[in-house]
């Protein structure tokens, strides 16, 4: 069975596919904010969405970090720090990538067990 969560046309926000959540990529709902408000905004929207489908950041088993500018590394990674489960550290990629719009600085997809 497959649970879509937040389906729109394009895309679902969180697919479930057995004990396996797969999360659209996030962006900040203020991307005026700097790469530090825009992470924090990103980490928040997947607790709550890791939430909604019966999961939390402990459980993540992969996330992809695209930053728009590389340079922001060292200020993204002062919010991830603070924010990751130290005891169930993900596997992780950061890459630097054109994203979506320009004012997007940060958006970030995990994978995470149920």
């Amino acid at each position: 069975m497959i649970e879509r969560l937040h389906a729109g046309r394009r895309m679902s926000q969180a697919v479930i596919h057995g004990h396996t959540v797969y999360l659209a990529g996030q962006v900040a709902s203020d991307p005026s904010l700097d790469v530090a408000g825009q992470t924090r905004e990103v980490l928040d929207a997947i607790d709550r969405l890791l939430a909604e489908a019966g999961t939390d950041r402990t459980r993540i088993l992969t996330a992809t970090v695209y930053l728009a500018d590389i340079g922001t590394f060292a200020e993204m990674n002062s919010e991830w720090d603070a924010w990751v489960s130290r005891e169930h550290p993900p596997a992780r990629a950061t890459v630097e990538a054109k994203l979506a719009a320009p004012e997007y600085r940060v958006e970030i997809q995990v994978t995470a067990a149920r």
